[in-house]
């Protein structure tokens, strides 16, 4: 701790201070009866000039950086009101922390702003130099520690297949044909691969068919629910999925968003002159013209719903809250994955999101089931299944495994319906198209985004995002393109088939 003069002669205080800090502020919060000796304590200290050193150590309940916090302003508040002296700044030269992992690592691990990572069977030492007191202030010591265990336990999940179970199982089915019905659309003249990759342009027959599948979730699932529209923008501020933890989950699969640094016409002339010249873009002159990305295009819908009610106390009388959005394209980078129109990198789709008490939630859970049934039996007779899989939320934090601490119940968890797609082989040994699903997440995004009730009543959420190009490949590739062997129901709400335009 640097001052802001020579406290040389104040080590008669300082040792009747340090004293009395190792008794009372750095035992704070030692729950009863644990040994002092499990929470913190300054071991040794000592003055040159303006400068006091300390070596602070602590157990696993106050930790020592937390505790060079409180002595930062324990020591601030006594020798300025004391001596007038005024603590300048607080460095910490050298932070070990040592700490057991749940497993050995399987490989090398290393974290950014470490010195070092060392790490003998389960136990790490993570060692830390010259680290300012905004960091630890921050928590970044404790997400430092948190991130190292996830990425070991990371390690352990690797090559281990998802969580499912199944629940139940609606089938078998006649299949009128066993063809890829992109390809064949594609011959058909149905679509047409879009002008950047991973991306469609649906022409009238499938879009008609699209806005079909549209109308029966809306209008038979969600209206009948008591869910009610909203419509939000398409691009998320990084510190919604920083809160969401998309940030740390799918980075790697976010299309970002620049701003152009002026508007100025000027600026931009030597751009437009090589534009009009070589008819390219110079990628090097545009950088300089770009701002860094603080955004990126919308992933899912659900994080700027959640993003709507930040800090928000709601009504009682408004729970549960049932909302869904229809507007915002989901844009994710496939790179290799993709294939067909059930796997692109812009995808249309309607995203529920509810908000109410655990009961409240498990009861529609149960509903949103039963409407699903209606529309996946009654009207597009799919063959399809329906099964407990690893968390979308888990996912998307770069996790894998089931949720299912709630036991037989499942009160929190994810449900996927899967569908069987007759092109890709045998019912027992294909993939089959994951085209639904429903979750309930517990209360990671009301606590995330600090969303209240009036009379402080525990909130969770979930969300059931409903893809239509999953909707449609499932349907076409059971029952084939010629509208004759499609389901009278589905027929009833599609209407005419509108015909393709014809090219030569």
């Amino acid at each position: 701790m640097t001052f802001s003069r020579d406290i040389s002669d104040l080590s008669e205080s300082l040792e009747t201070l340090i004293s009395e800090a190792n008794e009372t502020v750095l035992r704070k919060g030692l729950p009863p009866g644990v040994s002092p000796e499990d929470g913190c304590r300054v071991v040794s200290w000592s003055v040159e000039g303006t400068v006091l050193f300390l070596e602070v150590v602590s157990g696993p309940h106050v930790r020592a950086h937390e505790g060079m916090l409180r002595l930062r302003k324990f020591l601030g508040q006594r020798l300025g009101r004391e001596h007038r002296v005024g603590l300048r700044k607080l460095v910490l030269d050298e932070y070990v922390v040592e700490f057991s992992l749940p497993a050995e690592p399987g490989g090398p691990v290393s974290i950014p702003f470490a010195h070092a990572v060392e790490i003998e069977g389960r136990t790490c030492r993570l060692v830390l130099r010259d680290v300012e007191d905004g960091f630890i202030q921050r928590g970044s010591v404790d997400r430092m520690v948190k991130r190292l265990i996830h990425k070991v336990e990371a390690q352990g999940y690797e090559g281990k297949g998802e969580y499912w179970s199944l629940i139940e199982y609606h089938g078998p089915k006649n299949m009128v044909w066993d063809r890829d019905p992109t390809e064949e659309m594609a011959a058909r003249g149905w679509l047409k691969q879009g002008p950047t990759k991973g991306k469609w342009f649906y022409r009238p027959p499938l879009a008609a068919v699209m806005r079909t599948m549209e109308r029966i979730a809306v209008e038979e699932v969600l209206l009948p629910l008591g869910f009610r529209e909203v419509m939000e923008p398409h691009h998320v501020p990084f510190d919604v999925w920083i809160r969401t933890g998309h940030m740390e989950g799918v980075p790697n699969e976010i299309y970002y968003i620049s701003e152009p640094r002026t508007r100025d016409p000027a600026a931009w002339e030597e751009f437009i002159d090589h534009v009009a010249i070589t008819r390219e873009v110079p990628q090097d002159i545009l950088g300089g013209l770009l701002s860094p990305p603080n955004a990126g295009s919308c992933y899912a819908q659900c994080p700027i719903i959640y993003w709507s009610f930040q800090g928000e106390t709601v009504a009682d009388t408004e729970f549960p809250i049932l909302v869904f959005d229809r507007t915002a394209n989901s844009n994710r980078y496939e790179s290799g994955g993709r294939h067909g129109i059930e796997r692109v990198d812009e995808f249309h789709r309607i995203e529920p999101v509810y908000i109410g008490t655990p009961e409240q939630l498990k009861e529609l859970r149960e509903r949103l089931v039963e409407r699903y049934r209606h529309v996946f039996n009654d009207i597009l007779d799919l063959e399809w299944r329906m099964a407990w899989v690893t968390p979308f939320y888990l996912q998307q934090a770069g996790q894998t495994g089931g949720d299912t601490e709630e036991g037989d119940e499942h009160l929190k968890g994810t449900m996927d319906f899967e569908a069987y797609l007759p092109y890709r082989g045998t019912r027992e040994e294909s993939e089959w198209l994951e085209f639904q699903n429903l979750s309930i997440v517990g209360d990671k995004y009301t606590r995330a985004f600090n969303i209240k009730s009036q009379s402080g009543l525990e909130l969770w959420s979930g969300c059931s995002g409903i893809g239509l190009e999953r909707w449609t490949a499932a349907f076409l590739a059971q029952k084939g393109l010629d509208p004759g062997k499609w389901p009278e129901p589905f027929l009833k709400r599609l209407g005419d088939l509108p015909e393709t335009i014809k090219t030569l």
